[in-house]
């Protein structure tokens, strides 16, 4: 029993130090958006920007890496 509360123990340390935490933000410059967005996988290993457009039906013509 100890050792499967030890195992239970050491799965969930390991998976919280490889997931850390993810996160979304979003600001507005003028008719654009900014969107970024960390997944948490491996302390943001895949890490994304979007520019957007805002228009009345939402955002349009996201694309990365592109600056308002």
């Amino acid at each position: 029993m100890k050792k499967m509360i030890a195992g239970v123990l050491a799965v969930a340390a390991l998976s919280s130090a490889v997931t850390g935490c993810s996160y979304a933000g979003v600001a507005t410059s003028g008719d654009k958006a900014v969107i970024l967005r960390n997944d948490g996988f491996l302390y943001g290993l895949l890490r994304k920007a979007f520019v957007c457009k805002i228009a009345d039906g939402g955002l349009q013509n996201c694309a990365d890496s592109d600056t308002p």
